[in-house]
């Protein structure tokens, strides 16, 4: 070994000076022979009587009485790799904190024992102040073994990404820092007030009294606006609740978060500013979520996932000028899924893209069908939509240029739908591969427009050959004469740009007889069909070439 490397080269004694210099001691904990040795500076944090080693039960016996909970949970064996986070009082010294790890199948424990204020600082969340979430649970631990009622409320700050996207990340965390103020000021020094995620507060409160929940006070806090950039800016949250029992039976911190952030999600699924209490119900619906989870992705092995079809008519012929393909999944035992229950959990779960590319390959297979054994049927095409996101898919138009080849269709027999959203968010970039796609021969719809913010002189440049209108304004058209307005407007717009519209939301002849005047091309809806599975589908494309017109309802049931 060279002079630098002995130089370098961490001996007993210099590890042991380090430690004293930082009022520290490193711990080693081994249950089998009743022994835990200290190393470094013990006589300052109140270990003196006990170096360099001690029984279990002397060091509980120095623990002050109220803490003795707490060194006997320290000394507990647990399973490998279990984290210890504990903070204790020994007699004549400051709070210490004890941090280390179960090591070796559970068979000892080891780490690092300091003044808590050494490690000032470290337990804080550097954005708000607050307690971090490792500090929080810790906290409730110890608070939990008190006797008395607690509840613990968890938030989730509502739309945090679209406020990154909006204002940028530095002011949005503005916003969270002081969301962070409000809610230490908002409660008492008893209470355990923490940030313990990118967008979720917590907040432990010992219940008693008269006076508003856990839930309330934190809402009251936290849900009063911002100006913030010249903006006003109103914040809503989501938020959970449980209550537990304190004393020697309380339930383990980690595991009241747990149920807790259930009925946060729980709170969600009611729309901003939900909320909701913890509840043995959540918990049958949380697994019952984990096996649609694990379900969802075999489906798309097993081959559950298909489209149906839903009529697009010619609102001056009648006849069916193509369909809509629209994802449904036949669960094995659950039937049919609803959509809103599979499409988000797909969302969730990075599924989209793949649902994407499964649709538009098996809707282009049956286009080509259709097409085949019914020549009577003219330029039938097939929509899909394109989910959020999935335009800027690497790869998309190789594979849509693909699909279409595979299929022999047409150029535009094939179109995509795509939302106001993804376009807005890189217009430019959305422009290349608007352009790719339609040279790959696909054609291109701008669905639900009047529902967003673009500009129009983007549109004009974007190279969509059809307008969707948004199905509310359809429904509500012959009763409210600013939806009728509306579609007038887009259906002009569309006419000056040499678009085909296609209404959403036809229910019966009277809205199709409104649109039809105002010189709308295609309609789409119940009136019509809902989405039909493919036999059926090309059941009522028979049924209306035979009859020379789609049947439409004369009124909405």
């Amino acid at each position: 070994m060279s002079t630098r490397s002995r130089a370098l080269t961490w001996d007993p004694t210099t590890a042991i000076e380090a430690l004293a210099a930082a009022d520290a001691a490193l711990w080693i904990w081994t249950p089998a022979e009743d022994q835990i040795r200290f190393t470094g500076a013990t006589r300052p944090l109140g270990l003196g009587p006990l170096a360099p080693q001690c029984s279990g039960a002397a060091f509980t016996a120095l623990a002050l009485p109220q803490d003795r909970a707490l060194a006997d949970r320290l000394l507990k064996p647990q399973a490998e790799g279990t984290e210890i986070a504990v903070r204790l009082r020994m007699r004549g010294c400051e709070t210490c904190l004890w941090r280390g790890v179960w090591l070796e199948d559970g068979l000892r424990a080891a780490g690092i024992v300091a003044l808590e204020t050494k490690f000032a600082g470290a337990d804080r969340d550097t954005l708000t102040g607050l307690l971090d979430r490792r500090t929080f649970l810790v906290r409730v631990a110890e608070t939990l073994g008190t006797a008395g009622d607690y509840e613990m409320v968890v938030a989730d700050l509502d739309r945090l990404r679209r406020l990154n996207e909006a204002l940028g990340h530095e002011r949005a965390d503005l916003v969270l820092s002081a969301l962070g103020s409000r809610l230490s000021a908002a409660f008492s020094e008893d209470c355990i007030p923490a940030r313990i995620g990118e967008d979720e507060f917590a907040v432990l409160v010992r219940r008693g009294g008269s006076g508003a929940s856990g839930s309330e006070r934190l809402r009251e806090a936290l849900e009063q606006p911002l100006r913030l950039a010249g903006f006003d800016i109103y914040p809503t949250l989501s938020i959970g609740a449980v209550t537990a029992e304190g004393g020697p039976d309380a339930p383990d911190a980690a595991e009241l978060l747990r149920r807790v952030e259930l009925a946060v999600e729980q709170a969600k699924q009611a729309g901003r500013g939900g909320a909701a209490a913890y509840g043995r119900a959540l918990e049958s619906d949380s697994l019952s979520r984990l096996a649609l989870e694990a379900d969802l992705r075999n489906a798309f092995v097993r081959g559950e996932i298909e489209p149906f079809y839903q009529p697009i008519v010619n609102l001056g012929t009648g006849a069916v000028a193509g369909f809509e393909a629209l994802a449904r999944w036949r669960h094995p035992r659950r039937g049919l899924v609803p959509p809103d229950e599979f499409l988000t959990l797909a969302d969730e779960m990075g599924l989209m893209n793949e649902l994407g590319l499964l649709m538009m390959t098996q809707a282009a297979r049956q286009l080509a069908e259709w097409l085949q054994r019914h020549p009577g049927a003219g330029r039938l095409f097939c929509s899909v939509n394109l989910s959020v996101g999935e335009i800027e898919r690497a790869h998309l138009v190789e594979d849509v240029a693909r699909i279409i080849k595979e299929a022999g269709l047409p150029r535009g027999a094939l179109k995509l739908e795509v939302t106001e959203g993804d376009i807005m968010r890189d217009t430019a970039r959305a422009a290349e591969v608007l352009k790719a796609l339609r040279e790959a021969g696909a054609s291109l719809a701008l669905d639900d427009f009047g529902t967003g913010f673009s500009s129009l002189s983007y549109l004009a440049k974007l190279p969509f050959d059809t307008l969707k209108i948004d199905r509310y304004f359809v429904l509500t058209m012959d009763k409210d004469e600013g939806s009728a307005k509306i579609v007038k407007s887009v259906v002009n717009l569309g006419r000056d740009l040499a678009l085909e519209v296609v209404a959403e939301g036809v229910e019966n002849a009277v809205l199709a007889k409104l649109l039809l005047d105002d010189g709308c091309h295609y309609g789409q809806g119940f009136g019509y069909a809902p989405a039909l599975p493919a036999q059926e589908a090309e059941v009522y494309l028979n049924e209306s070439l035979a009859d020379g017109a789609a049947p439409i309802k004369a009124r909405s049931v």
